[in-house]
Parts: structure tokens; C-alpha cells; sequence
């Protein structure tokens, strides 16, 4: 095949990149669309680009110090060098303990770094730079009628699932019975005519009315007959999710405490008995402004802009509050957006924190949380409120949280996830939507429901958002309740040598005795337990510097 001037020797995404980088240079991440990890060494100019997709769908690691620099898909094949050291950086792991990931470019390794999503790198003579070669612009709202806005929507959702289900191997979708995997699932039914979607769900073994609740099963089922898919199911139990925690912190690389990669994990194990290729509705909540914590934050911020000069009491009356949930929502009713925000997922609150590590290191790695995500809301301050918290997510928690763990629990079991609400088109569509179109009375996707309205069952169009629940509260105070002792608490714990041994040990008993919900925190500190055991106490080198999993050592010149 020729084209351009560019003769096509297979029909590879790897050859067309490499006519892409001929023909546009560095451009050529711009004439891309969908997800991708790269490199280029060009050997006449001794150049290498490193690319990353827009979204961060892909992840990209590397390691440089003053003589080398080296480049993996992951962490663990940076490893592999003699020369990469196993260090945990000390402002990562505070940071971990308050959002439960460490946010990027930062990995809880020392000196290895993510490459952040819409960048590249470039090595040359000269040195090592990256550039942001894409962002998300918010525009102001021009004025479109509804109608043009749902028209415009169903186009791109079904342009963009048509696009990923171009594939020479078998397709499907992951289906929790939710509004955005059902969206995908009756897009990708359109598309396939008559054919029978694959559709896969995970739910938990029924012991109590915890699980019971976190069960998704029968909406799932409801989509699922909805379009006479052919549906499977995976049933998990907490000796499953024990059991599967070693190997959980060696497929992630670095700690990132959200239960959900388990059940994620096994649904991605069953679907590659089935597929090779899945689909799956991440990122519509981060575009649509699904998470109730979009309404609560506006709720509050009109609080703080009302109370004036009365929002300094706001700490002092926090600490008269009767629970600390509430007094974490009365303290930041004086404090604006920039300063209150910080994601969708949550540690430590501020004051457990300091009972766990110290004043100090709570001030430090505040400043630098401060740092990263002040410097996002103020990249986008002409935004509204709103598609501030947005930009945000798109650029902390959906790259270094959701995709991550979604990226590692499928390629973990030989599976291709694909993510069609995070086709960057979509995306630079819902930032030019109007607040209302996103978040409408107390529900977000207002959009997404209106396209869905006729087409999916109106149980699963109005039902209200549940995340990825899991019972883990539940199994920490019963079946999992030795398995917390026996690791966190032992004498020789990896976490005693950089927590508070009393706090933990608080915080604990403190879960079993119902007195708190300490599953958060607890499980945070147990997925860091086991990553240190695995990556900084017992991990073992090759003979070899540097294997055939490391992809690139190069020595400046």
C-alpha cells in the first residue's frame, strides 16, 4: 500500500506510526486518535520520542538520573536495570495516604516518573524535555439548542464505539448494569446488527446485607436481556480477594488502594475465557459530571461565597460537630473550590492523618497537593466551577486512579480494554456543554440520560449512581479480619517503619468494633503493606542489567 509517498509493508499500528513520525514528526501524535504508549529512536539524529495518549489510557514509566535514561510501559521492567534503585519517595507515600493513589507525574518509586497524559518526551544531545501537545479547552457556551446538543452527542458516542469495534478478534463489554456500560452495551447492539454482544459482570457471594446491596447482578441482567446478549457472571468472595492481594500489588506496579482493581481483576480473567477485546463505560463521569460529589461541592462553594468574612469560623465550628464526616464539610464551607477540592477518591482525612505521620509531613504534603492541584484549577479559572473540578479529574484521578487500575486488571489477563466516552473528540464535545447539560436537579449525565431515554429500560436510566461498590467494610470486621491483623499489625510491618504502629492499631479496632467505617484507610495502608513486601523488601534482580522487558538504556553523549 502507498500513500504520501509511504509505502505500507503490513497492516500494523506500529509501521503506521513510524510513516506518521516520517511524514509529521513530533506532530504525529496529533493526527492520532484513540490510545497509545510509544517510542521512536531515531537513529541518524540519535533523537528518541516518548509519547502518550491524550487521556492517559496507556500508561508510560521512566527513569533518568544524570547518566541514563530508561522508558517502560512498566514500572517493574525499569526494575530490571541494575542501576534503577528500589527507593520509596517519602512525599509520594504521604500523598498516597491521602488520596489513595500518588498522583502523577510522581510514582511512589524515587526517581521514576510517569510520563503525564498528552505529553511527550524528547531525548536528544541537548538533553531530556516533554512538551503538552494536547489539553481540554472550555470554551464559553455558544448558543445551541438542545436538540443540536442530543443530535450531536448520539453522533459522537456512536462513531466513537463504532471505531473500537474494529477488531480481527472477538469483542465485548463489561456490564455493571449502570447507566454509561449500558449505554455502550445498546451502542454497540446498533452497531452489530443482529449479532449477540458478550457481556460480562462481577457481583459478590450473598453472606450478609452488605453484599447483598453491592450486588449489581440484577441490573446487569436487565441490560443484558434488554438486548439478548449473551451475559456471564463472576461471583466473588472475600477468601478470593485476600488471596488475590499479592498478586494485585505486583500487576499495579505501585500502591493505588481502590478496591475495586479485585473484582476487576476477576471479571477480566472470565471475559478472556470468552474475548480478546473489551469495552467498558469509564469516563463518562469524568466528562458528564456523574459523581455526587460535583452537587455537594457546588452546594458548598455557594456556602463559602455567601458566608463572607463568617467563613473563618468555619474551623472552629468543625470541631464542634458530633461526627468527623460532618466536620470535614463544615470546614470547607470556608474554604474556596481551589483549595477544597481534591478528587473523587479519598484517604486519610487531614486530622487522621496527623495522628498518623506527624504534623509536619501532613503540612508538606499538603503544600505539595496544594501545588498540583492549584496549579490545574488554575490552568482553567475562567471555567465554571464546575468544569474546574472536571479538568481536574481528567488530569489527577482518571489518569493515575481509574485507568491505571483498569489498564493493569485487564492487561494482567491478556485482555484489550477500550474506552469510547475518553475518545478525546468526545471529550473536547462535553467541554463545550452547557453546565446543564451535565448536571441537571440532584443527577449528573443529564445528556447521556436524554440519549439513553427510549433506549435502555428507564429502571437503569433513573437509578441512582453506586460507583463500583464493593462490601469491603463488611469482610474487614469478619472474614478479613485476621487477614488485617496478621499483616498490618505484626511487629515487623513495613507500614510501622513509616506510620504511627497506635494509630493503626486505633484505627483497626476501631473498624471491628463498628464504632467508624475505617475500610478506607485501613485498606490503603494494607495495599502499600504488600507492595513494600513484594517491590522494596523481597523483589529480585535478574543477572542481568538489563533484560529484554526494559525497552531503552541510553547513554547521553
Amino acid at each position: 500500500m502507498t500513500t504520501a509517498g509511504h509505502t505500507f509493508k503490513t497492516r500494523s499500528d506500529t509501521e503506521t506510526i513510524l510513516h506518521a513520525y516520517e511524514e509529521y514528526g513530533d506532530d504525529c501524535v496529533q493526527q492520532l486518535r484513540g490510545m497509545f504508549g510509544f517510542a521512536v529512536w531515531d537513529r541518524a539524529k540519535r533523537r528518541l520520542l516518548l509519547a502518550r495518549d491524550r487521556l492517559g489510557v496507556k500508561p508510560v514509566y521512566y527513569y533518568r538520573n544524570s547518566h541514563f535514561l530508561a522508558f517502560a510501559s512498566e514500572i517493574k521492567s525499569l526494575l530490571e536495570i541494575r542501576s534503577v534503585p528500589r527507593e520509596v519517595d517519602p512525599e509520594s507515600l504521604d500523598m498516597y495516604l491521602s488520596l489513595r493513589y500518588v498522583p502523577g507525574p510522581r510514582t511512589m518509586f524515587k526517581n521514576i516518573f510517569r510520563l503525564q497524559p498528552g505529553h511527550i518526551l524528547v531525548a536528544d544531545d541537548s538533553g531530556v524535555r516533554t512538551t503538552k501537545y494536547w489539553d481540554i479547552d472550555y470554551p464559553d457556551p455558544e448558543p445551541r439548542s438542545p436538540e443540536y446538543l442530543l443530535g450531536r452527542f448520539r453522533e459522537l458516542l456512536e462513531e466513537s464505539v463504532r471505531m473500537r469495534l474494529i477488531s480481527e478478534v472477538p469483542l465485548g463489554v463489561f456490564l455493571s448494569g449502570g447507566l454509561d456500560s449500558s449505554a455502550i452495551l445498546a451502542t454497540m447492539s446498533k452497531i452489530a446488527g443482529g449479532d449477540r454482544v458478550k457481556t460480562f459482570s462481577v457481583g459478590y457471594e450473598a453472606v450478609g446485607a452488605e453484599e447483598e446491596t453491592a450486588n449489581e447482578f440484577p441490573y446487569a441482567r436487565l441490560a443484558a436481556n434488554a438486548f439478548a446478549c449473551e451475559h456471564h457472571e463472576y461471583r466473588l468472595d472475600a477468601t478470593n480477594f485476600a488471596e488475590f492481594v499479592p498478586d494485585l500489588v505486583r500487576y499495579l506496579d505501585e500502591p493505588l488502594a481502590d478496591p475495586s482493581c479485585i473484582p476487576l481483576y476477576f471479571i477480566s480473567k472470565l471475559a478472556r475465557e470468552h474475548i480478546t477485546v473489551v469495552l467498558s463505560g469509564e469516563g463518562a463521569d469524568e466528562i458528564l459530571a456523574g459523581y455526587g460529589i460535583y452537587g455537594r461541592m457546588l452546594a458548598l462553594d455557594r456556602i463559602y461565597k455567601g458566608a463572607g468574612p463568617l467563613g473563618r469560623l468555619a474551623p472552629w465550628l468543625a470541631r464542634l460537630t458530633p461526627s468527623e464526616k460532618l466536620g470535614h464539610y463544615v470546614r470547607m464551607c470556608g474554604q474556596p473550590l481551589e483549595n477544597r477540592y481534591r478528587g473523587v477518591s479519598r484517604g486519610f482525612s487531614a486530622e487522621g492523618k496527623r495522628r498518623l505521620v506527624g504534623a509536619d509531613r501532613v503540612k508538606q504534603s499538603g503544600e505539595r497537593l496544594q501545588e498540583i492541584f492549584g496549579g490545574y484549577f488554575k490552568a482553567v479559572q475562567k471555567a465554571s466551577p464546575l468544569d474546574q473540578m472536571l479538568y481536574v479529574d481528567a488530569k489527577v484521578w482518571l489518569p493515575d486512579d481509574l485507568l491505571i487500575k483498569a489498564d493493569k486488571m485487564t492487561m494482567a489477563n491478556g485482555l484489550e480494554l477500550r474506552v469510547p466516552f475518553l475518545d478525546h473528540k468526545m471529550v473536547e464535545f462535553a467541554a463545550t456543554l452547557p453546565n446543564a447539560s451535565k448536571i441537571h436537579g440532584r443527577g449528573g449525565k443529564t445528556l447521556l440520560r436524554s440519549a439513553m431515554r427510549g433506549v435502555l429500560p428507564d429502571a437503569i436510566i433513573d437509578r441512582p449512581k453506586k460507583g463500583f461498590p464493593i462490601p469491603i467494610g463488611s469482610w474487614l470486621r469478619t472474614s478479613l479480619r485476621q487477614f488485617t491483623r496478621d499483616h498490618l499489625l505484626a511487629s515487623d510491618s513495613a507500614c510501622g517503619r513509616y506510620v504511627d504502629c497506635g494509630e493503626t492499631a486505633r484505627l483497626v479496632e476501631e473498624h471491628e468494633q463498628g464504632r467508624a467505617d475505617r475500610s478506607q484507610e485501613i485498606w490503603t495502608l494494607l495495599v502499600f503493606e504488600f507492595w513494600h513486601r513484594h517491590f522494596i523488601e523481597s523483589y529480585s534482580r535478574p543477572a542481568d542489567a538489563l533484560t529484554h522487558r526494559a525497552l531503552f538504556e541510553a547513554q547521553p553523549s
